[in-house]
């Protein structure tokens, strides 16, 4: 990784970057359905989904949302951090097999309470092989500012 510094008044709105794309496995399931406890049906019991009007297993939310977020993650930003997620839709199933991509573009900048921060806003978009919308969000990151504002 590479530490890249980026300030409150570095950030453009309409910047955008898109990942490379990560399939995902059976065993990506798993491993979340154990560390999450969520052995729910429409992500464990094949022979049950093939009933249900979605016939394959769901990939779930979670994880998708974990994997598409870390897809984003590269250099480090040491005056940026990571201030929580709105808005968080899951539009679209994932199946095992699917292979799925994040587009991360900053939609707004606003300040902080803190004169010393600012608040940027990047939209996550992550869309499957067939480039079908499967999830959004909000990331929200609170930033440094080069100049602190005039309190």
């Amino acid at each position: 990784m590479i530490t890249k510094t980026i300030y409150f008044e570095d950030y453009q709105v309409g910047f955008s970057r898109e990942t490379f794309g990560r399939t995902i496995t059976e065993s990506d399931i798993l491993t979340h359905a154990g560390q999450t406890s969520d052995f729910y049906p429409h992500h464990m019991d094949k022979e049950w989904c093939a009933t249900q009007p979605f016939k394959r297993r769901i990939a779930h939310g979670t994880l998708i949302f974990s994997v598409a977020v870390g897809m984003t993650a590269g250099d480090i930003n040491p005056v940026a951090m990571s201030y929580g997620y709105d808005r968080l839709r899951f539009i679209r199933p994932v199946h095992i097999g699917d292979t799925i991509y994040t587009k991360a573009t900053i939609t707004e900048k606003r300040d902080h309470k803190r004169p010393s921060h600012g608040i940027a806003v990047e939209k996550l978009e992550v869309t499957n092989q067939n480039k079908e919308t499967v999830m959004v969000c909000e990331h929200i990151y609170l930033v440094e500012r080069k100049q602190p504002l005039e309190a």
